[in-house]
């Protein structure tokens, strides 16, 4: 059997979708399963095909890759999403990981990103173009200028940024707890505090922040 990554491409442009084979099954350890043109499609190839990571376009016709992406997260828990997109403000992003992408990826860099994207995700490991950590950060830096605000990270007692840092990458309350030999309860105290310190509301946000931070790439 094949130890391959295996990949679904979902894009309405056939042209995005050859750049992107090329550069994909140009890699030994990748291969691309399918190929999508619409959001209804993509999600029913992955109930089809159970790849490893999709690639899905933000703007598709009859079922948009947010809404998609939505679908796969419940339906095939196992598939990591990385969103193709031209747009690299807060709000895209947000949404995306809400929808439970594992990635986001800017069109205009996914050539020169989208193999150590799909490494990453195939591994259970987010992905961020590297522009979108430089944007959110600047972007950060002056709301908390023109408010006379100071960093809240600076709050964070040790462990709660390795707490924060572990729920960042994806990890489970009851995984960080393995990891950092901890009990459960004292993780989801830990997480509250981190919450509560950040003013952050969700596990997308606490992703989006670490990003912002470079915390995780």
């Amino acid at each position: 059997m094949s130890d391959k990554i295996r990949i679904l491409l979902a894009d309405d442009h056939g042209l995005v979708r050859k750049g992107l084979r090329f550069v994909l099954e140009s890699e030994p350890g990748m291969e691309v399963v399918g190929e999508a043109s619409d959001g209804r499609e993509a999600v029913r190839m992955v109930e089809e095909l159970n790849p490893s990571v999709v690639i899905m376009d933000i703007a598709m016709p009859n079922l948009n890759g947010i809404d998609a992406t939505s679908q796969i997260a419940k339906r095939s828990p196992g598939t990591g999403v990385i969103m193709l997109s031209v747009h690299s403000d807060e709000s895209y992003l947000l949404r995306a990981l809400s929808a439970g992408a594992k990635g986001y990826l800017l069109k205009d860099s996914a050539e020169l990103d989208v193999v150590r994207a799909v490494q990453a995700v195939s591994k259970g490991r987010p992905f961020f173009s590297p522009t979108i950590a430089k944007t959110l950060l600047e972007d950060y830096m002056r709301y908390l200028q023109q408010r006379g605000m100071q960093d809240s990270y600076e709050l964070l007692t040790d462990r709660e940024r390795e707490v924060l840092q572990l729920l960042a990458e994806g990890k489970s309350n009851k995984e960080v707890a393995q990891l950092l030999n901890l009990s459960l309860y004292t993780v989801e105290t830990h997480r509250t505090h981190i919450m509560q310190k950040l003013n952050l509301h969700n596990t997308a946000e606490i992703v989006l922040y670490a990003v912002r931070k470079k915390i995780i790439s």
